[in-house]
């Protein structure tokens, strides 16, 4: 008898195993771009649409001159409120007897050893599309640099510097094939060593450097190709896991008279650009999709920019 999904797939064990696997795959997670923690899974089981993210705005004022006549004035603190949309997703895949019949291969393992691969592919296209929409904010626009020039040391610099004294705080950049191919012509790519000592980590002035098609690649006015490159500070995106009741995040069933197995995998999490407020304005349905994460309608910075530790370089090529 052959092999079925529910002979592989234990729900209770394979949910918790999919969500490690994926940041394990996740070359975000592996650049420290993205940041889970304890205090973020508990925000994203804690009900709602909109997480709510309460925080203590920096103090500010001149300091005084003591004087022995003239009291301190006393000053106050205020707080500000960050909030992240909860994001909703599923995936179901089906297995029919045939196929373990004629492939001589065993599916539904095939299926099983990949979940987590699929989920950290749609986890940094959903993040890409949520980049497309907060950087095209009126309230990001200091967090842009929009050059006319390619992409070459002298302006990659000036885009770190719109940060100013904060621009050490970034440490990693997600750039288009094509932006890296030309980092490579210029000879500007090097290579940091991974855990078997293999040169194979590209890096840019210390940056390590992460390429995805995903990335806006657009037409302007002068008929001119301008790509975006994103560069980032540790734990700029914060990540919760939330907890979908076992028996539903993952389930397997089973059609007897279509001879089909099937596995279903739900996932609710956050993931969310820290100081950019998640308004929601725009979003029909019981969670965003992606094209709703895309408008810009929908975020509003409330850090200060240079706490915000992600920047836009929008930046042609060097022919």
């Amino acid at each position: 008898m052959p092999t079925r999904i529910s002979d592989v797939i234990v729900p209770e064990v394979f949910n918790d195993y999919v969500i490690q696997e994926t940041a394990q795959l996740s070359a975000l997670s592996q650049s420290g771009i993205i940041s889970n923690n304890p205090e973020l899974d508990a925000l994203a089981t804690s009900g709602g649409r909109l997480i709510n993210m309460p925080f203590w705005e920096d103090l500010d004022g001149d300091d005084e001159v003591l004087s022995d006549e003239d009291p301190l004035t006393p000053g106050k603190i205020t707080s500000g409120r960050d909030a992240a949309g909860l994001l909703l997703r599923g995936k179901a895949w089906g297995v029919n007897d045939l196929a373990y019949v004629l492939s001589g291969d065993d599916p539904a393992g095939a299926i099983a050893s990949l979940v987590g691969n699929y989920w950290a592919r749609r986890r940094q296209k959903t993040l890409i599309s949520l980049l497309k929409g907060v950087f095209n904010a009126e309230s990001m626009q200091s967090n842009v640099l929009d050059s006319d020039n390619g992409f070459n040391a002298e302006s990659f610099i000036d885009a770190v510097h719109t940060l100013g004294d904060a621009e050490q705080r970034l440490t990693a950049m997600a750039v288009h094939s094509n932006t890296y191919a030309s980092m490579k012509k210029q000879d500007l790519i090097e290579f940091a060593r991974d855990s078997q000592g293999n040169p194979t980590i590209p890096t840019y002035i210390g940056r390590r450097v992460i390429v995805d098609d995903g990335l806006p690649r657009e037409t302007d006015r002068d008929e001119d190709t301008k790509y975006t490159t994103y560069i980032f500070g540790q734990g700029a995106i914060g990540l919760g896991n939330g907890r979908l009741n076992p028996e539903y995040a993952t389930e397997v069933d089973r059609d007897s008279l279509q001879g089909e197995d099937y596995l279903i995998n739900r996932q609710s999490f956050i993931l969310h650009p820290r100081g950019v407020r998640f308004t929601a304005s725009e979003v029909d349905g019981e969670a965003p999709t992606n094209s709703e994460l895309e408008d810009p309608e929908n975020w509003r910075r409330v850090y200060e920019p240079k706490n915000v530790r992600i920047v836009a370089f929008k930046h042609t090529l060097e022919v």
